[in-house]
């Protein structure tokens, strides 16, 4: 499953990527996230992984984040792997007119499993709904200090 989303922060890109990159602030715009663990190699930088936990309702996801390619401002492309989820995503920064930032975040999701496989198959915007969100509440948390842990 492919799909693409964009929004526009009325910040300057630096601002964005300053931001998105630091772990301490993953907990204002990610929903659920309950702790950031650096797993291999230097933090943050090409090579490395952490996992990240969180807790959605009921469910309990514990997921790897892997930085494939790091050239900020531009451009920043990580893997997720959970449980029968391998997540591609190339993250791309665009100054816009005005002086703002567009973010585009292209996803490749692949399933493994045959629950995996079905959940994808048949409740794709499940994955596509929650891309939204997460950049809807950066893009509140970049623009106006709102986070969604409420500190």
């Amino acid at each position: 499953m492919n799909y693409s989303t964009e929004v526009d922060i009325d910040c300057t890109r630096e601002h964005v990527v300053r931001l998105l990159e630091d772990p301490a602030n993953f907990k204002h715009w990610q929903r659920g996230l309950k702790s950031v663990q650096s797993l291999t190699g230097q933090p943050g930088q090409e090579g490395s992984q952490r996992e990240l936990e969180y807790q959605m309702s009921k469910r309990h996801l514990v997921m790897v984040e892997t930085i494939i390619a790091k050239t900020f401002p531009d451009t920043y492309c990580v893997t997720y792997d959970a449980r029968g989820v391998h997540n591609i995503q190339k993250n791309y920064f665009k100054e816009i007119e005005g002086g703002g930032c567009r973010w585009i975040s292209e996803n490749e999701f692949q399933f493994s499993g045959l629950q995996m496989k079905l959940i994808g198959w048949l409740m794709p915007g499940m994955f596509k709904k929650q891309t939204r969100a997460y950049m809807n509440d950066f893009k509140n948390f970049a623009e106006q200090g709102t986070s969604v842990s409420g500190t």
